[in-house]
């Protein structure tokens, strides 16, 4: 699949069919994320890969989303700060989550890719996560993407125009200046 034929088709799925995927397929896009920039070098992402149904069915509860419990694969992603945070202070916070960000969205573009589908989740209550996965009080959970095959294609909805997004030169600027000159 194309970059930009993913990244338009990409969307999210909150019901699943019963057909099991390939762990090895995730696993692939789990790959993903290791490409995605990461500041000072500081790989801060650690993902945890879950198909024990019980578990699953309890992330659905701290998720409070009953849709994840017809996924056959939950995926995780948890970041540990500290080395970000220490090289660059009150800024490697933001610079752990930008990078999270980046690295799941590769792998949200994988996903897509490989057929595969899925739900960006992140309303959850960390402690209960935490505690049936035993992760470390350090790490923050980042997302968690439920995975399966979509049951039936549902139609998307319309994406937000241009005009609403971009500014040219300043905040609020939505008419860029006539350019007299092309840069080569």
């Amino acid at each position: 699949m194309q970059l930009d034929k993913a990244i338009k088709e990409r969307h999210c799925v909150r019901k699943f069919s019963n057909k099991k995927p390939n762990w090895r397929r995730i696993i692939e896009c789990i790959d993903s994320v290791r490409y995605a920039p990461m500041a000072g070098g500081n790989f801060t992402l650690k993902i945890i890969l879950v198909s024990d149904k019980e578990k699953i069915n309890k992330i659905a509860k701290a998720c409070q989303q009953d849709f994840i419990s017809q996924a056959h694969y939950v995926v995780v992603f948890c970041s540990v700060p500290e080395r970000t945070e220490l090289s660059f202070n009150e800024r490697g916070k933001i610079y752990t989550r930008q990078q999270a960000g980046a690295a799941m969205q590769n792998f949200f573009l994988r996903i897509e890719e490989e057929g595969l589908a899925t739900c960006w989740v992140g309303h959850f209550v960390d402690e209960q996560i935490k505690r049936e996965l035993k992760i470390p009080a350090k790490a923050q959970i980042e997302a968690i993407f439920p995975i399966g095959y979509e049951y039936e294609k549902t139609k998307r909805k319309s994406k937000i125009d241009m005009d609403a997004i971009l500014y040219f030169e300043k905040y609020d600027n939505k008419k860029m200046k006539n350019i007299k000159k092309l840069d080569v």
